[in-house]
Parts: C-alpha cells; structure tokens; sequence
C-alpha cells in the first residue's frame, strides 16, 4: 500500500467485498442515514496490516475510507457528508484514566458512562472567504490545525468570512466518566471530554453507558487557564456503540454456564444465595433473603395495558439502631453488583442524587445538566445510607425516581427527563438514637410516609439484648480472627462473590419469568384474606400497591432458581418475606393489629379515627362552653375507651396543626376559620 492512493484503493476493493449490501442501503437511505458502520474484525480478517494502520494512523485511513466511499457511488449531497465509521476496535481494557501522552492522534476504545452533554453548535468544515477589496474568493477545509484567514492573498487587504457559501456540520460537546464498577481500590472516578459530529449528536443521553471509538485529540487550555507546554486532552469520536446492559454484561464461560445450571437445581439455592450475602454479618437471615431477591428483581420490560412500563425493580430500606451493619450490609450489596453507585449521609443533596444544572465549561458558558448518582445507577443498584439525613425539598425528587423511574428536571430553563431504572437499599436511622418498638415508625424517622410507601419492603433492625444471641454474635465476629471456622453454620460453602455476581447476571439476562395460574391464585388469595382480616378489624393490612410489590419478589425467587414460570413456592417465599416485614413494621401497638396506614399515611388507621373522634368531642363541647377544659375532653373520651396520655397526646397534636388554639393554660378553644 505505497500511497494514498493505493490505501484508497485497497479500502474500495474491501468495501466492494464485503459492504455491497450496507452501501445499498446507504445509497437508498442516504442522506437521512449517513454513516457506514464498518467491523474492525471484518477489516483485519481482509488486511491485518490496514487494520493496524487505522489504529496507529486514523487520520491517514479514515479520510481515505470516506474517499473510496465516494468511489463507490456515495457522495456529498447539499450539505449532507458521508461517513465511515469503525466499530469493534479491540478492548484493550484501557482506562480513562490511563489515556496519556502515548495515546495521542491514536483511534483506542474506551468503556465511560455519559455524565454531560451540552446543546449542538454548528461547527464549519469548509469556510468560504471573499476580498470585498478584489473579489478574490477561497475554499479552505478546516482541519485540526487549521487557522482563520485573516487578509487576501493577492492585495493584502482583510478578507471576509462567507458564511453563507460555508459548510457547517453539527457539533457536540459530552463528557464521560469511567464505569464505577471498573474501579478498584476507591479510586477516583476519571472523565474526559467528548467531541462528537454531524449524525452522532443527540443520539445517547446522560446516564447511558457507551463504548467510544475515537482519537485522542489534545487542545489549549481557556486563555484565563492557560499554563505553559500543557495541553488538555479530549476525544474526537469516531463511532459510538451502546452498551446494552441493564445490569452488567459479564463474559460468562460454557463451563461457568453449565456450573451455574447445576448450582440452580438445589433446591435450596436461594438459601444458599442469602447466606452468601455478608457472611461476615452474623443473622439478618431475612434482609439478606430480601437483599438477594433485590439482585435479581422482577421480569423485564412489562407494560400495562396502554403502554405504561411497569417497575421491575425492588427497593429496600433498613431502619434501626446504630451498629446493627446497615451500612456493611450496603456496601456489600455495592460491591456485588457490578454497577452500582454508593452515597452516604449529608453528603448527598437532591441534585447528586438526580440532576445538577452547572455552567457549561465545554462549550459557551451557558447552563448544561449533569447526571446524578440515580441516572449515573440506571441499570444497577443505589445504595442510599443515613437516607434520614437527606434534606427533605432534595428528597422529594425521589418519588417520581422510585415509583415512575425518571427524573424530570426544570433548572436554569433547562427542561429534561432522565431514566433511572434503578434499584434502591437506603439505610436509616432513628431520629432519638435508638429504635423504639412501641413507636410508629413515622415518629421516629424523618422519611415522609409517602416515600415510606415506595418501598417494596421495610425492615426495622433492633438491638435486643439477649444474652444467648450476644455471646453467639461475639464468637460469630471473634473465630474468624483466630482462624476457627464455626461448625453452627448451615451453609459452610458460601458461594464466591464473582460465582455469586455471574450467577444473577446469568438470570436477569436470559430468564423472564411469568405467573403461573396457581401463582396468581396464591397472591390472589393471600391479598384477599388479608383485606378481609383487616375489615374485620377495622384496620387496612395490605393495599393493591403491595399487590405489584408481591409481584415483583415472587419473580425474584423464580429468577434465584432460573425458572422463566413464577410458581407456588415462588409467591410462597414472597409472603413469607412480605409477612415478616410486615408485622415488624406495621403492627399498631395500641391494638395488636396489622395496619398498611403506618406506612401509607405515616398513622395507623385507629389513630387517625382516634384524632377525629377528639376533635367531634371538642366541636361538640364548643356549643356549650367558649373555652374547652382539657379534663372535659378527657373525661368525655374515656367512654370512647381512649385513655388520658392518649388523649392529650391527640390535643397537641391539634393544638401543632392549627385546628385548637390554648387561649390559656388547661384550655383549648377550636379555631373559627370562616374568616
């Protein structure tokens, strides 16, 4: 290939071989589609040392390629170009990070999620100048070291620019960070910029995960940061590839795959999965049951009638006492799923969680909206600690994020919608230090109830002091260390966390499992007799937004065992799990019984009858006295069986809501809000 002209040739006679029916269509299409998108594999299988030379040389091959296009019939028409495209490249595993000085003018590949990406700017490629002085005219290619014409050759006088008669193409800036999940060590994430062009622009959104085939470029820093002899660095994209993956797209071996068939006909597999969630934690059994039921979530890609998409992933929130591994148990869950994102405390406001709107330092200086830890997450799971800790007009974002799974945002007149199919685990503490089992959770916590009720399941960790379990904990923590392995243990062969990890890749990506009709019934009729056990006692034990939670994690347990047919057994671990959460969380002390309202409404049912019972009691003694004496209230509730702490309780709760006001001490007199 001595030449440009024999690379142009060599390139022509490689399309004509293996591109006659994608050139076709090209040519039919063209200039709505503009680009042929060419196998790296297929160019080194004709020429390996092409193929070579495209990596080490991209802007000698690439225009070249585009040239023996034209030779085959594709050409520019107005202003539409075409383009070749290289896909494929060889992953070299290389870094963000890593991308150096070496790399520069090379075509690499690299693996990023997009985190920004700004409004389109036209850019010009061919710039027309005119001398208004002579009428001498040229036709310049902008090319990377190109600069401006500044005066006309012949007489030496300015010259204009004609934009008019130019050639524009579309232009983009973006930025990409490293895939958490690629990370080792607590390294800090890297990113760098993107530069992408004509019908590459606007077809990928912040939050998706992209392969980039492009060449490192380097440019001057801004005039106001500019040091000497050091230039910044961004890639010119050549070819962009999504990376279809919700959860991961681990590489799986034949061998792995029949292990992992063989692992799933025992049937106690889920057991098994759910001890290998933090062995190191002592007990939980149930969280960590519910925790691997998260990992592998619902069936995909469901939609109700009308098109809605339905939620297939479950979200789960710990509450409880300080050192009970809330947080060791996130950090596993972090660390076993492949992509995950992980934040903690105050540290997280709504717009990390979300969407920011910073100033645009890629193009003009205007506003540009950067992805969140739930967008950056879509696809794997957030882990959320100290969620109580989140600032409640930050946390608000979070309701559309949970139930509808995107983030609609309105910043800076930026007006955008993000996805965020994501699962959540959030940790949380009690308001006062320590859980108290005789309150509703809603006084304990700072969660308002309607984000409560997101969550598919809640679990309430206490630290109960029980000598038996305390010493069985201490020698759960202490053997380890001395090198003892405990013969109590049920499951002595935990699953590998990389097993573990392929496993659930395994079932989220290839099984979709359905209800059976016996599942149905069981779900059916377990919602049933719950919503009649809760008529008879005056209480709501489930509601239909439980119904679609049961769903979700009967579907789980089908994946665990990679069966695609949801059955009995399946929805039977689900009610277990849901029952057990159920009762710690949303048993009404005062009456025994079970009570969804705890959760729904931030107050069982009883009490809420209990408040208007009180307030009737005050509007009717307002008729007979002008101001109320609270052991009037008192005494005329007591027929109502409520007792006097109860009773007063209720009076300030009034008097906080503005429905009473105290007039003096032991009085209370109802607010007149006709005016």
């Amino acid at each position: 290939m001595s030449g440009d002209d024999g690379l142009v040739t060599e390139l022509e006679e490689f399309f004509s071989a293996a591109y006659v029916p994608a050139i076709a269509l090209l040519k039919k299409e063209f200039p709505k589609r503009r680009s042929l998108i060419v196998d790296f594999v297929e160019l080194e299988k004709w020429n390996a040392d092409l193929a070579d030379l495209l990596l080490m040389q991209p802007d000698k091959v690439i225009p070249a390629a585009k040239e023996a296009l034209g030779r085959c019939g594709i050409v520019k028409v107005y202003d539409y170009e075409p383009h070749v495209r290289f896909a494929n490249l060889p992953n070299t595993e290389l870094l963000v990070q890593d991308i150096g000085s070496a790399h520069i003018d090379r075509l690499i590949r690299i693996e990023g999620v997009v985190t920004k990406r700004v409004e389109t700017k036209p850019k010009v490629k061919m710039a027309m100048y005119k001398c208004s002085n002579c009428g001498a005219t040229y036709k310049v290619e902008i090319t990377k070291s190109s600069k401006p014409m500044a005066m006309c050759e012949v007489c030496k006088k300015k010259i204009d620019f004609a934009e008019e008669e130019s050639y524009f193409v579309d232009m983009q800036m973006a930025e990409m960070q490293e895939l958490l999940e690629r990370l080792k060590g607590g390294a800090p994430a890297s990113n760098i910029q993107l530069m992408i062009e004509d019908d590459l622009v606007n077809t990928y959104n912040p939050g998706d995960n992209l392969i980039i085939n492009g060449i490192l470029r380097i440019r001057l820093p801004p005039q106001k940061a500019k040091m000497e002899n050091v230039y910044l660095k961004y890639i010119d994209v050549v070819c962009i590839e999504k990376m279809q993956k919700d959860f991961e797209q681990l590489e799986i071996s034949e061998e792995e795959e029949a292990l992992i068939k063989e692992m799933a006909k025992d049937p106690n597999i889920l057991k098994k999965i759910a001890a290998s969630v933090a062995p190191g934690i002592y007990g939980h059994e149930k969280i960590k049951e519910a925790i691997s039921l998260q990992l592998f979530g619902g069936t995909k890609n469901k939609m109700l009638p009308g098109g809605a998409p339905v939620r297939n992933d479950v979200h789960l929130l710990l509450i409880g006492d300080p050192g009970a591994a809330k947080s060791r148990l996130l950090q596993y869950v972090a660390d076993v799923a492949p992509k995950s994102v992980y934040v903690s405390g105050k540290s997280v406001s709504g717009v990390g969680l979300t969407a920011s709107a910073e100033k645009d330092e890629l193009g003009d200086g205007g506003w540009v909206l950067k992805a969140g830890a739930l967008v950056l997450a879509s696809g794997g799971i957030a882990c959320i600690d100290e969620f109580d800790k989140i600032d409640d007009r930050e946390r608000a974002a979070l309701h559309e994020a949970m139930e509808m799974q995107t983030v609609s945002v309105a910043k800076a007149g930026i007006v955008a919608r993000f996805r965020t199919k994501t699962a959540i685990i959030a940790a949380a503490n009690p308001k006062f230090g320590r859980f108290n089992p005789n309150q509703y959770p809603a006084d304990q916590f700072d969660i308002p109830p309607t984000l409560l009720s997101r969550f598919d399941l809640i679990f309430p960790i206490f630290d109960v002091l029980d000598e038996e379990k305390d010493r069985e904990l201490a020698r759960h923590i202490l053997e380890p260390h001395a090198g003892i392995k405990s013969e109590k243990r049920v499951f002595e062969d935990y699953i590998e966390k990389d097993l573990l990890r392929k496993y659930i890749a395994y079932a989220r990506r290839n099984i979709n499992p359905t209800l059976t009709r016996d599942a149905m019934e069981r779900i059916s009729e377990y919602y049933v007799e719950m919503r009649k056990l809760g008529r008879r006692e005056g209480s709501v034990p489930i509601t239909p937004r439980q119904i679609e939670g049961l769903i979700r994690l009967s579907e789980a347990a089908a994946k665990s065992r990679l069966s695609n047919s949801v059955e009995m057994e399946d929805t039977g671990k689900a009610i277990k799990l849901f029952d057990f959460a159920l009762k710690q969380i949303a048993m009404d002390a005062a009456t025994g019984k079970l009570d969804i309202d705890i959760i729904a409404t931030g107050q069982p049912k009883a009490r809420t009858e209990r408040f208007a019972l009180i307030l009737n009691i005050i509007k009717d003694l307002s008729t007979k006295y002008d101001m109320i004496d609270i052991n009037e209230i008192k005494s005329a509730a007591r027929e109502f069986n409520i007792d006097d702490n109860e009773a007063n309780r209720i009076v300030e709760q009034l008097l906080d809501k503005g429905e009473v006001y105290r007039p003096k001490h032991g009085f209370v007199k109802l607010l007149d809000k006709k005016g």
